[in-house]
C-alpha cells in the first residue's frame, strides 16, 4: 500500500457491507459513551504470558482459540461491530488440539506454539480464501499456504483467520476510504468507532488492539504496517525488503512489498519477527537473509537506550501538532534512559522521492499481479481484467471511489522501460545510500526517529482519506525506509485526545536487532499502550463563557 502522508460459525465470512458516513464530531458539551464490551479473560496478554499458562496446564491453546473466537463474536459482529475479520479458519480449534497434543507430548516448537495469530487478507493461508478485499478474488483458494504462513505454522502459531484491509493494499485510487475494500466493508478504528483505523492493514490493526487475537500479520508497501499500527495503538515491524519472503502474498510492488508484525509489545513482535524470518528459494530477494535473520527476542534486555545514537529527523515534524508533542515527550524519555539524542538530522532527498515512487508502483503492478493471477483460481487474470470487473460490477465495487490508479497503472509499459528504470535507480540511490545511510553516517547513528501521521482521522467514505498535508496517497514519515527496502517500527508513545499516537525509529538495511532494542527500551520507559475504550465519537467540549 501507498499511505501518506500513506460461538460464531468458523465458516463465517464477513458480509459484503457499504460504508457508512460517519457521525459528525460535535462541537458541544457531551458524553461518550463506550459501547462496553464484555470482559475478556486474556485482555491485553502477552505470547510470554498466554506461553507461562499453557506451560503451567492452566491453559490449553483449544481454549484460547475458543475464546478469541468468542471475543470476535462479541465485539467484532456484535457490540462495537468492528468489522475487522473478513473470514476465520475453519481449522482453528482442530489445529489448537494438535498443537495441545504435542505440547501433552512433551513437544514445543517454540514460543509460539498454540498462539493464535491473524493474517492480512492478502497472504494466501488454507483454507481460507485471499481476495486482498476484492470482489474478483472472491473465490481465489490458494493451493498451499504462503512461505511466511508454513513458517509461522512450523514455529506452532495457530492461524486463527483473516483480517480485512483497504482493497488492493489502498492502490486503487487516490481518494479512498482506507480499511474498505468490496469483500469486506468499513473496517472501524477501536478507540473511537467513527475514525479511521489507517490503511492498509487496518483489520490486523484493529483486531489485535481489541484483543480478537494474539497478534497478526500486516503487509507493507509504503506506510501499510506503520500507519495503522501507530492509529490502532500498536507495535509494527515494516522489515528490511528480503527479511521475509512475500511468496504467497498478493503483490502491490516488488521493489518495495514486505510482511511485519503488528502486536501490542515489542516482545510480541520481535517473537512473531523470529519465526517469519528466513530464505525462501522462491523469493530472490530473501538470498542474503539467512545471513542476517535472527533470534529478535535477544534485543530485549534493560538498558538497551543506553549510549544509543538517535537522530530527529525534524523536517517530518512540525505537521501535525499532537504528533509533534509525543515527539517530544518522546525524546525526553530517550535522554532519560540514556540515549544521546542528536537534534535535528536532515536525511537528504526526503521530499524528492514522490514522482518516482509513483512511477515505479504503477510499473510494477501491473506486472506483478499479472503474475499473480496467472496462477489464481480465478477468470480475472491481469489488471485489464479486474478494471472490467470493477465497472461491472461497479455497485459493490465502486460505491465511493473509483480506480484511477489502475488505469494509470495498465496505461503503463512493460519493467524494461527507460522511465521505469531510471525511476527506480534514482528513487532508491536517493533513500539509501544518499539518505538513510548519509544521515547515520554524518552523525554515527544507531537510528533515526520521526513522528507518526497523529491520531486517527475521520472515515469519509465520500471524500476519502483526511490528511493533514500532501497528497493523502504517498509520502510522509514511511516514505523514505520503504523506498529504501530498510527497517522501521513504530511503537505507542502518546494519547491524544483518547487516541493512541506514535513514533517511528528507522535504521540502515538489517538494523532490525538495533530498532527493536531501541524500541523496547522506550516502550518499557513510557508503558504508552492503552487498550480501546470502543467511543462511538469523538466528542469535544466547548469552553464555557465566564461569568
Amino acid at each position: 500500500m501507498r499511505r501518506l502522508p500513506l460461538a460464531l460459525s468458523l465458516a463465517l465470512l464477513v458480509a459484503c457491507q457499504q460504508a457508512t458516513p460517519p457521525a459528525a464530531t460535535s462541537s458541544k458539551p457531551a458524553t461518550a459513551t463506550a459501547a462496553a464490551p464484555p470482559a475478556f479473560a486474556f485482555e491485553e496478554a502477552t505470547v510470554a504470558d498466554l506461553q507461562r499458562k499453557m506451560q503451567a496446564g492452566s491453559l490449553t491453546s483449544r481454549a484460547l482459540v475458543q475464546a478469541y473466537l468468542d471475543r470476535i463474536a462479541a465485539v467484532d459482529r456484535a457490540g462495537p461491530a468492528l468489522n475487522a475479520i473478513i473470514e476465520l479458519n475453519p481449522d482453528a480449534l482442530k489445529d489448537a488440539a494438535a498443537l495441545d497434543a504435542e505440547r501433552k507430548a512433551g513437544k514445543i516448537r517454540g514460543p509460539l506454539h498454540g498462539i493464535p495469530i491473524l493474517l492480512k487478507d492478502n497472504i494466501d493461508a488454507l483454507p481460507m480464501v485471499n481476495s486482498a478485499g476484492s470482489l474478483a478474488l472472491a473465490d481465489n483458494r490458494p493451493s498451499r499456504d504462503a512461505f511466511l504462513v508454513a513458517r509461522l505454522r512450523a514455529a506452532g502459531a495457530v492461524i486463527l483467520g483473516k483480517t480485512n484491509l483497504s482493497e488492493w493494499a489502498n492502490f486503487r485510487s487516490n481518494h479512498a476510504s482506507s480499511g474498505w475494500s468490496g469483500r469486506g466493508g468499513q473496517t472501524r478504528n477501536p478507540y473511537v468507532l467513527d475514525r479511521n483505523p489507517c490503511g492498509s492493514s487496518a483489520g490486523t490493526g484493529t483486531a489485535i488492539s481489541a484483543n480478537l487475537a494474539s497478534a497478526g500479520i500486516g503487509t507493507e508497501t509504503d506506510g501499510s504496517i506503520l500507519c495503522p499500527a501507530s492509529m490502532t495503538g500498536l507495535v509494527g515491524i515494516k522489515p528490511t525488503l528480503g527479511l521475509v519472503s512475500r511468496s504467497g502474498i498478493i503483490p502491490l510492488a516488488h521493489s518495495q512489498d514486505t510482511a511485519g508484525p503488528m502486536a501490542r509489545s515489542v516482545a510480541d513482535a520481535a517473537a512473531l519477527l523470529t519465526a517469519m524470518a528466513g530464505p525462501d528459494p522462491s523469493d530472490p530477494a530473501t538470498s542474503d537473509s539467512a545471513a542476517h535473520a535472527t533470534d529478535y527476542t535477544h534485543a530485549l534486555q534493560p538498558g538497551t537506550l543506553r549510549g544509543k545514537r538517535i537522530g530527529i529527523v525534524r523536517q517530518l515534524a512540525g505537521i501535525e501538532p499532537n504528533a509533534d508533542r509525543a515527539l517530544e515527550a518522546a525524546i525526553a524519555i530517550l535522554k532519560a534512559q540514556g540515549a544521546i539524542i542528536v537534534d535535528p538530522v536532515e536525511v537528504p532527498n526526503i521530499n524528492a522521492l514522490g514522482a518516482d515512487e509513483l512511477t515505479v508502483l504503477l510499473y510494477e503492478f501491473k506486472h506483478d499481479i499479472a503474475s499473480y493471477l496467472a496462477h489464481a483460481n480465478v477468470p480475472s487474470k491481469s489488471l485489464a481484467d479486474l478494471i472490467a470487473f470493477n465497472q461491472a460490477h461497479a455497485d459493490r465495487e465502486l460505491p465511493w471511489f473509483g480506480q484511477e490508479l489502475f488505469e494509470q497503472a495498465q496505461a503503463k509499459g512493460p519493467l524494461t522501460d527507460k522511465a521505469y528504470l531510471d525511476a527506480l535507480a534514482r528513487m532508491q540511490q536517493h533513500a539509501g545510500p544518499e539518505g538513510i545511510d548519509a544521515a547515520l553516517a554524518a552523525h554515527h547513528l544507531d537510528a533515526l526517529l520521526a513522528p507518526s501521521w497523529g491520531p486517527a482521522f475521520p472515515t469519509d467514505p465520500l471524500l476519502g482519506d483526511h490528511v493533514v498535508s500532501g497528497d493523502p496517497t504517498i509520502g510522509g514519515v514511511s516514505q523514505i525506509a520503504a523506498v529504501a527496502g530498510y527497517p522501521s517500527i513504530t511503537v505507542p508513545a502518546a494519547m491524544a485526545h483518547g487516541l493512541p499516537v506514535g513514533i517511528v525509529f528507522m535504521g540502515a538495511k538489517w538494523s532490525e536487532p538495533t530498532l527493536i532494542a531501541i524500541a523496547y527500551g522506550f516502550e518499557q520507559a513510557s508503558h504508552a499502550r492503552q487498550p480501546p475504550r470502543f467511543l462511538p465519537t469523538l466528542v469535544t467540549t466547548r469552553p464555557q463563557p465566564a461569568h
